[in-house]
């Protein structure tokens, strides 16, 4: 079930990316193990994944750590206290959530080596979300591109579930778009998950977090 699983999004990226008018092999598909035992991870770089994303830090420690023997890479992709900023860089190859300056800080000092990161941005309303607002982006990358151990690759968000998806993604793009006058190399969108990234894809999306369309249910949180 896991092969077809992944076939299914596989093909569902061509064929968004066909109407799109782009090529397939712009988009990073990042599947999204949160929860999901290294069994499930060995099993899906069998079938061609390299790219997997966590989100809470001490399992996605414990797993890259049990997976050192595979060339992966792994995407943290939730939310990060800063004072846990050390600790990630030892194992993230790309960090998502990049979204206030006291993070940039952390993350900067945390390493000289540079890491790839994203600049998330808070679509909705609620100041409690993770993201930063579209207005505080530019200053926000300003900080971040003066700080020699990062690399900012772009943009990353979540379409809220009560807004249509394919107006925030053109709300990511038109961020994106901003992003790059900043930092021109900066062309990367972080966007889309298991319902909604066909719309993304459509807005210019490069790499999606998909779990459950591959990964099917989450196991209960240990």
């Amino acid at each position: 079930m896991l092969a077809q699983r992944l076939e299914s999004v596989r093909d569902g990226i061509k064929t968004a990316c066909a109407t799109a008018g782009r090529p397939a092999d712009e988009i990073t598909l990042i599947v999204v193990t949160k929860f999901h035992p290294v069994s499930t991870m060995r099993e899906l770089y069998a079938l061609g994944v390299r790219d997997f994303g966590e989100n809470r830090h001490q399992e996605a420690e414990r797993k890259a750590e049990e997976l050192m023997d595979l060339e992966k890479r792994i995407h943290f992709i939730g939310q990060l206290q800063s004072n846990k900023a050390v600790a990630v860089r030892r194992y993230a190859d790309v960090v998502h959530s990049v979204d206030r300056p006291g993070l940039v800080a952390a993350l900067g000092k945390a390493s000289t080596q540079k890491l790839d990161c994203f600049l998330q941005l808070n679509l909705t309303d609620d100041p409690g979300r993770g993201g930063v607002v579209p207005g505080d982006l530019g200053a926000l990358a300003e900080l971040a591109a003066a700080t020699p151990s990062l690399r900012v690759r772009g943009v990353m968000a979540v379409a809220p579930l009560e807004t249509d998806p394919r107006e925030a993604f053109a709300r990511v793009r038109e961020s994106s778009e901003f992003l790059r006058t900043i930092i021109a190399e900066a062309t990367e969108i972080s966007a889309g998950m298991s319902h909604d990234y066909v719309h993304a894809i459509a807005e210019g999306a490069t790499h999606l977090r998909i779990g459950t369309a591959i990964t099917g249910e989450r196991p209960p949180a240990s």
